[in-house]
């Protein structure tokens, strides 16, 4: 499995859903934890439970995987983990509160669509 194609079935999941300033990091020279980050935001709980639900139905039409999940929407946070690609999801005020794309400064920035 090519894990930059299943990062992108995710990217393409969370844009069709409206998903808002989506980055992927590649953290493969930075980090044995995975190859890729995807962090997305989401306006409201509702929303970041329909991204969740929409990255996970489109892998799982093409690759035999199932996220492990963690997090609640309405604590402002969801991360699914597909292994070798990790799905953030956070509210604005989450997502700047935990800054991952500072504490992973030194990973390249591959996606970044506003």
């Amino acid at each position: 499995m090519d894990t930059f194609e299943l990062t992108r079935t995710i990217v393409n999941a969370l844009e069709e859903k409206k998903g808002e300033d989506i980055v992927v990091l590649d953290i493969r020279e930075v980090s044995l934890l995975a190859d890729y980050f995807v962090i997305c935001s989401g306006t409201s709980p509702r929303m970041l439970d329909a991204l969740a639900k929409a990255s996970k139905d489109a892998v799982k039409g093409k690759y035999p995987l199932r996220p492990r999940l963690e997090g609640d929407s309405r604590d402002g946070w969801i991360l699914a983990d597909y292994g070798e690609v990790i799905l953030h999801l956070f509210s604005p005020e989450r997502r700047e509160y935990y800054a991952l794309e500072e504490l992973w400064s030194s990973a390249r920035v591959v996606l970044r669509l506003q």
